[in-house]
C-alpha cells in the first residue's frame, strides 16, 4: 500500500490503484487507524438517536404493566390514540433487541438427533435397498403400489411386486422372499430405507431380526440418504415407455416384468463401468472387463496414432459403493475408494 500511496501523489488514486490491480476500497481502509486504537468516541453520534432520557423512558414504558406482553407496533398505536409518540415501532425492536428481550416466548418443538447412515459395499449382496412408489391409475386419485429392493453395489433388482395398497405384510412377504432367492447367510445383509410406514412396521423389523438382517433408516425429511432407489425410480419414470397411467394392476404388472428384465440384463449402467446389473451382481465383470481390454490394445495397435493421451483403457468396476462416506473418506480417500465415493453422483 505504500507504493500505492507514492503512486497515487502522481497519477491520483483511481489511477495508481488501476496500474497496481487494488482496489479502491482496498486502499482507502489502509489508510484508515486500526480498530484496536480509535477511541468509542470516535464513532459520530447520530442526530436522530434517541437521547438516554429517551431511551430510558421507552424502556420504562415497554416494562410497565400496561404494555409488558404488547408488541411495539401496538404499543405505538396505543399511545397515538392516547397523543403520545416516543419512537417508531422499529425504534423499540432495536431497544429490545440491544438488552436481549427480543425472542419467541412460544415453545418451540425440537426434534432428536438422529443419526446420518453411512454404509458401505464391497461386494453385492451386502447392502440392499428399498423403497416404494406410485404408479398412477386409469381412474384419477387411484394407484398402484411398486416395491423395489435393490442392490447399492452392482444395482441388480433383487426383487420387485406390483399392489393396490402399501402394506407392511407385502413387504414383509418380498424382502423374505429375495433373501431366500439370493441365499442371504445371517449376518451377511444391510437393508436401508426411508422411514415409510411400511419400512418401519413391526412386521418388517421382526422378520429382519429372524433372518440377520441388519437395518438402516434414513433420516427424517432427508431424501439423500437414500439415493440408489430415488435415481432408480427416476430411470424408471424417464423410461420412454413409461406410461402416463396403468390400465389395471396386471398392466402395471406386465410393464414391470419387462422393464426389470430389461433393466437387469441389458441396461449399461454408467455406474459400474457401463455394465449390466446382472454381469456385476454374478461376478462377471472382471471377464467382461478384459475382453474389452483386448478389444482396445488391438485397436491401439492398429492405430496408435488416434489415442493421442494414453493408451486406451476401459472403465474400471467401483472396488466400494458408499451412502453417505464418512467425511474422512471423502477429504482424503484411499485409492480403492476413490471411484466409489463419485459413484454417489451417478444416476441408477
Amino acid at each position: 500500500m505504500a507504493l500505492t500511496k507514492e503512486l497515487s501523489a502522481q497519477v491520483g488514486i483511481s489511477g495508481a490503484c488501476q496500474s497496481l490491480s487494488v482496489s479502491r476500497a482496498t486502499f482507502y481502509r489502509s489508510q484508515q487507524p486500526p480498530a484496536a486504537t480509535r477511541s468509542p468516541q470516535s464513532a459520530r453520534r447520530s442526530p436522530r438517536a434517541l437521547t438516554e432520557v429517551e431511551r430510558a423512558a421507552t424502556f420504562s414504558l415497554l416494562h410497565s404493566e400496561e404494555f409488558v406482553d404488547r408488541a411495539p407496533a401496538a404499543v405505538c398505536a396505543t399511545l397515538l390514540d392516547q397523543g403520545r409518540y416516543l419512537c417508531s415501532p422499529r425504534t423499540m425492536y432495536r431497544l429490545l433487541a440491544a438488552a436481549s428481550e427480543v425472542r419467541e416466548r412460544r415453545n418451540q418443538l425440537t426434534h432428536p438427533a438422529y443419526q446420518r447412515p453411512e454404509l458401505l459395499a464391497t461386494a453385492p449382496n451386502q447392502v440392499w435397498s428399498w423403497d416404494i412408489t406410485k404408479l398412477r391409475g386409469a381412474v384419477k386419485w387411484t394407484y398402484y403400489y411398486l416395491y423395489v429392493v435393490l442392490d447399492i453395489f452392482s444395482r441388480y433388482v433383487t426383487g420387485w411386486m406390483v399392489a393396490t395398497r402399501e402394506s407392511a405384510e407385502l413387504a414383509k412377504q418380498l424382502l423374505a422372499e429375495s433373501c431366500l432367492k439370493q441365499g442371504i447367510a445371517l449376518g451377511q445383509l444391510s437393508i436401508h430405507s426411508d422411514r415409510g410406514s411400511s419400512m418401519t412396521s413391526k412386521p418388517v423389523a421382526l422378520l429382519l431380526a429372524d433372518l440377520g438382517v441388519t437395518r438402516s433408516l434414513s433420516r427424517p425429511h432427508v431424501s439423500n440418504d437414500n439415493p440408489f432407489s430415488e435415481s432408480h425410480f427416476k430411470t424408471l419414470k424417464y423410461c420412454p415407455e413409461f406410461p402416463d397411467r396403468f390400465g389395471s394392476e396386471q398392466h402395471a404388472r406386465s410393464f414391470s416384468d419387462g422393464f426389470f428384465s430389461w433393466y437387469n440384463r441389458e441396461h449399461r449402467h454408467s455406474g459400474i463401468a457401463l455394465l449390466t446389473p446382472e454381469v456385476v451382481h454374478y461376478g462377471h465383470a472382471e471377464e467382461v472387463i478384459a475382453a474389452r481390454r483386448l478389444v482396445l490394445e488391438e485397436a491401439y495397435r492398429m492405430h496408435p496414432e488416434r489415442f493421442v493421451n494414453k493408451r486406451p483403457e476401459p472403465p474400471t468396476l467401483p472396488a466400494a459403493v458408499w451412502i453417505n462416506p464418512p467425511a474422512k473418506a471423502v477429504a482424503d480417500p484411499p485409492a480403492a475408494t476413490l471411484n466409489s465415493i463419485v459413484q454417489l453422483s451417478q444416476n441408477c
